[in-house]
């Protein structure tokens, strides 16, 4: 008998999780899909894909309040039509009858846990490979719609005439490059190709120009092909809470390979980069006034002398006037021109990861030995760093090298303020990504493990609340919940506040936990006194 009651309990408590689960499913699914849809220009098509993948978010959430509002109305309504009753009256113990409901309450526990530890991940780079693999559909379909596109980074702004998806070209192209609020760079095409791809843990977009025309702080002309290249987050999964559990021991074992890390350590990089490498001028520059740095380029070789140089801002290197910069043939090695300025800087350029320097002259006159004359401004592009700059700076261990600056292993003397920023900066994001990490896996176990204790919490208030409307136990039962989802938000919260220990909010969770168990416990006991 208490088998058929049991069988008879659980096929109520399971038709009513199944219909509370579809109807919420189906309302919330199309609200959590604004955001992909107005930031990212996605399709219908990709639409229908996209309701797929963000559905275990959905279910992550929406299976223990089902479970809830099926245990508070079942065993509510049980108890209404003195069914409860009549089965103590007959024997059967209320902890019995309880059983079907721990079991909808474990199996959503192990449900929602699998959900938030392996499949919303999964699903997550699912989406993100399915929205980077129509990335060039969703771009001419923002050409089509708005005539621009923003690449995710915010850096870059593809503007154009005419979009052809048959031959996978742009036509009466302008590409804006910008920093904050500022225009850094504008680029003019007839036509051009855009091509994403991944490497490196890096998504990069490159635009393949053809009969272009550019335009900088530093120079402008007219080339007929030009390319330009820029990296970007993820557009999905850039964030602690989408990785996957091989992800995180991934990014504990290398903190490179979560991009938000990886992108302010080569900015650092590149400043440590032009510090070192403005040591290195200044020692070579101290010599004597016939001491000159030496650039060897793929064509040319550069010598300049100065009175001086210093750091400068945006990871260059300013160099005090007058300049003298001799460009030789690399193969030849007859002079090609000789530059005399007053002042000039080196700077990184980003356009090739940081790799090589371009050296600016401002208002140079020139030497070629039959002609002289005048220029506005004179750009060397592409010279590579030395050698052993690179080698010091190997991004296999570029973290721990910025970490040993200011110390006695630190490869330069003094750092620059710009540098103790950008370190700064580093060492914050790691030790947020780490408090986050800790964070993220915490929460997901309190809120699994307390999906089990808010049912039970549900059963017997359902049980109490028996004389009223049957939603208002399901009401009551949502205070409860509401308390452990706030006790979890603030943990969280916690944890990410620098001024608190990160433990601290590890704590508070687990209170959250203990509390609702606690709460639980009283509820049970006063039932089974009554």
């Amino acid at each position: 008998m208490v088998f058929t009651l049991h069988r008879y309990i659980f096929r109520e408590l399971f038709k009513v999780f199944v219909l509370a689960t579809v109807a919420l499913t189906l309302i919330t699914s199309l609200c959590s899909m604004y955001k992909p849809i107005q930031e990212f220009g996605v399709g219908p098509g990709q639409v229908v894909h996209l309701l797929g993948y963000f559905l275990p978010i959905t279910l992550t959430f929406i299976l223990p309040m089902s479970a809830l509002f099926a245990a508070s109305l079942v065993y509510g309504r049980f108890a209404s039509d003195n069914e409860l009753d009549a089965c103590r009256a007959s024997g059967v113990s209320l902890m019995t009858l309880v059983y079907p409901g721990l079991c909808l309450g474990i199996m959503v526990s192990i449900t929602t846990l699998v959900l938030s530890f392996y499949v919303v991940p999964a699903f997550i780079h699912r989406a993100e490979r399915m929205i980077k693999a129509n990335a060039k559909q969703i771009l001419f379909r923002n050409i089509h719609r708005t005539g621009f596109y923003t690449i995710p980074n915010r850096e870059f702004m593809i503007f154009a005439d005419r979009a052809n998806d048959k031959t996978d070209t742009l036509e009466g192209v302008i590409v804006v490059q910008a920093k904050g609020d500022e225009v850094t760079k504008l680029i003019t095409a007839e036509a051009a190709r855009v091509v994403f791809s991944t490497r490196a843990n890096l998504n990069e977009v490159s635009v393949l120009a053809k009969n272009t025309y550019r335009m900088d702080k530093y120079n402008e002309g007219r080339t007929e092909e030009l390319s330009v290249s820029t990296t970007f987050p993820s557009l999905l999964t850039d964030d602690i809470k989408f990785q996957r559990i091989d992800d995180v021991k991934r990014i504990q074992a290398d903190k490179l390979n979560f991009y938000p890390i990886r992108e302010l350590a080569m900015r650092c990089r590149g400043q440590l980069a032009i510090e070192l490498l403005c040591e290195r001028i200044s020692e070579k520059l101290s010599l004597g006034p016939d001491s000159a740095y030496e650039f060897i380029g793929d064509d040319r070789i550069v010598l300049f002398t100065a009175q001086g140089c210093k750091p400068g801002r945006e990871q260059a290197i300013d160099l005090a006037g007058p300049v003298v910069l001799l460009e030789l043939d690399k193969h030849l090695g007859t002079l090609i021109r000789r530059w005399e300025s007053n002042s000039g800087s080196i700077k990184l350029d980003d356009e090739q990861n940081g790799s090589t320097v371009d050296i600016i002259l401002t208002s140079p006159s020139w030497d070629s030995g039959d002609v002289k004359g005048f220029a506005r401004e004179h750009v060397i592009k592409y010279l590579p760093l030395p050698a052993d700059i690179e080698a010091k700076l190997s991004e296999n261990n570029i973290l721990a090298t910025i970490d040993a600056v200011g110390t006695d292993e630190s490869i330069i003397d003094k750092p620059s303020l710009e540098f103790v920023r950008l370190k700064s900066a580093v060492q914050n994001k790691i030790r947020r990504t780490i408090n986050e990490i800790s964070s993220e896996v915490h929460s997901r176990l309190v809120f699994g493990l307390g999906c089990t204790a808010l049912i039970l919490a549900g059963i017997a208030l359902g049980i109490i609340f028996k004389g009223g409307h049957l939603l208002s136990a399901f009401g009551a039962s949502s205070i409860p919940a509401a308390a452990l989802i706030v006790a979890i938000m603030t943990g969280k919260q916690l944890t990410k506040n620098p001024a608190t220990p990160p433990i601290t909010g590890t704590i508070v969770m687990w209170v959250g936990l203990a509390a609702l168990s606690f709460f639980t416990f009283l509820i049970y006991r006063k039932l089974l006194k009554t």
